[in-house]
């Protein structure tokens, strides 16, 4: 049994939570930062909630689109292609540069959790580049080898 689906539609699913997640909590802390109407270091409040409100909804859109390309890998059941590799890639370094700075910011739970998404997606990514290959001793349904020449069996040997 193979476990290339199931990775792949737990990738999704962790991916539209982890949208949602993101948009909702930045969503929060514009407001909050609304709210305070302080300014940090010179800075003004409205920018500062304005530019988290679009950082979380840029965010949110980014991995809702990663979660998107492993549904389709999902449905599909096709290894990504072009850009929803790089997607797909791309969504593996920010979980891992997350992760670095989660553990020292908020803790060893969000820095696992980063992690295992982290895991996650590199193993939907590596289960999708594993070729299947003939056991040996099968011979392929074609009758031809892998490479696509014809299965015959070695010359015999001559004597001079």
């Amino acid at each position: 049994m193979s476990v290339r689906r199931p990775v792949a539609w737990v990738v999704a699913v962790v991916l539209f939570a982890e949208a949602v997640g993101v948009a909702a909590l930045n969503w929060f802390l514009a407001v909050v930062v609304d709210r305070q109407d302080m300014s940090l270091a010179g800075l003004d409040p409205d920018m500062m909630s304005l530019s988290s409100k679009i950082g979380g909804v840029v965010f949110g859109l980014y991995f809702a689109l990663c979660g998107l390309v492993a549904l389709l890998v999902a449905v599909r059941d096709r290894a990504p292609a072009g850009v929803g590799r790089i997607l797909l890639i791309s969504a593996a370094v920010v979980h891992g540069l997350l992760g670095a700075f989660t553990w020292g910011l908020v803790g060893p739970g969000a820095f696992i959790f980063m992690i295992v998404v982290l895991g996650l997606i590199v193993l939907l990514l590596m289960t999708y580049d594993a070729r299947e290959e003939p056991s040996a001793g099968q011979r392929p349904e074609d009758g031809k080898g892998g490479d696509g020449s014809p299965v015959s069996s070695p010359p015999a040997p001559t004597t001079p």
